[in-house]
């Protein structure tokens, strides 16, 4: 499971979820991607459910590259609490995913497998995404 390993603060603020990606908006290290089409929150639960339904349907094969990593911690109060009392204890981290970021990168596998897998990585999100492929021609053909 991702989380860091130390944070300057236990608690954060929730944020705002507008604009897009500020980076990795491309394939840069695999062949094809997926790409998030929407803002939201992924917790480092629904990454690793992600991580491990690609790897096995490529079967260990090819490399894969996790592009986010859940650096924020959220927050949640005991439940049947009244109001008031300040903010809940940490419950859990997420990774803040904007829309045109590539979250998945895949490479060394042929492109059908690879559509397939991170289709599967997809369903495990709660976000929308769709399969991206590297730019500047100099695919891998597996």
């Amino acid at each position: 499971m991702l989380l860091p390993r130390r944070t300057k603060y236990r608690k954060q603020h929730r944020g705002r979820r507008a604009g897009e990606t500020k980076g990795q908006a491309t394939v840069q290290f695999g062949d094809y991607g997926i790409k998030a089409l929407e803002a939201g929150w992924v917790t480092n639960r629904q990454i690793e459910a992600a991580r491990i339904a690609m790897t096995r349907k490529i079967k260990r094969g090819g490399k894969v590259w996790i592009n986010v990593f859940p650096d924020k911690p959220y927050t949640k109060k005991p439940a049947e609490t009244r109001m008031g009392k300040g903010k809940g204890s940490p419950e859990g981290w997420v990774a803040v995913v904007k829309p045109g970021r590539v979250m998945f990168e895949l490479a060394g596998v042929p492109e059908p497998l690879a559509k397939d897998a991170l289709r599967l990585a997809g369903q495990k999100l709660p976000i929308k995404t769709k399969f991206v492929r590297r730019e500047g021609g100099d695919l891998f053909a597996g």
